[in-house]
């Protein structure tokens, strides 16, 4: 796989010029996420170059993010069939279920940590999710 420098530099102004602290670009056959550590840090840190089989697409929504607190698969309903926890557009409150992530045949409710709405849900039902990725965001 041929590195694409160019494309590199372009996501890293992306992140100076909109002061982002991180950005994911990605098509059918690769995923790019450029990161750096804060706001005043005028170099990037970090450049993680993914490859990938499926199509990523990637958006660029600002909010409040919730991420997942352990490791394990995302359920967005309590039972196949059932009524999602939540929706875009519904407002929630702290401490209301936003998902279930089953790990080791344990199901566990994820509460929401902070008030607001939906925004965008940044998994899909029955998707593994990793510790710290983000699962909702809220405006």
């Amino acid at each position: 796989m041929k590195i694409d420098k160019k494309l590199i530099k372009e996501l890293t102004d992306y992140l100076n010029e909109f002061d982002l602290t991180e950005l994911e670009y990605g098509n059918s056959d690769l995923k790019i996420k450029v990161s750096k550590s804060s706001p005043n840090v005028s170099s990037v840190l970090g450049a993680k170059i993914i490859s990938s089989s499926k199509s990523n697409t990637t958006k660029l929504i600002s909010g409040i993010e919730i991420t997942s607190p352990i490791i394990g698969t995302a359920y967005l309903s309590p039972e196949p069939g059932a009524k999602k926890f939540i929706e875009v557009g519904k407002k929630i409150k702290k401490g209301d279920t936003i998902m279930i992530i089953e790990a080791m045949k344990t199901m566990n409710h994820v509460p929401s940590t902070k008030d607001g709405t939906v925004k965008e849900i940044c998994v899909e039902d029955g998707q593994p999710v990793e510790f710290g990725q983000i699962i909702v965001i809220l405006s």
